[in-house]
């Protein structure tokens, strides 16, 4: 698989797929599965995932 994010921060890859807004109400909302599902479209593994949910408290 081809990652089209390669070499991008969470934040660039955020705001290149245009879901920094909708990432940013689902963390003010403590939408655990949002923010998951949105890491996932930018293309995060579970090993990236779960300490940003922990740092979130989500």
């Amino acid at each position: 698989m081809d990652n089209k994010y390669a070499g991008m921060t969470v934040n660039e890859r955020l705001y290149v797929s245009g879901l920094m807004g909708e990432f940013d109400e689902a963390v003010k909302q403590k939408n655990s599965e949002t923010v998951r599902a949105i890491l996932e479209k930018v293309e995060l593994t579970e090993a990236s995932i779960k300490p940003i949910l922990e740092r979130l408290e989500l």
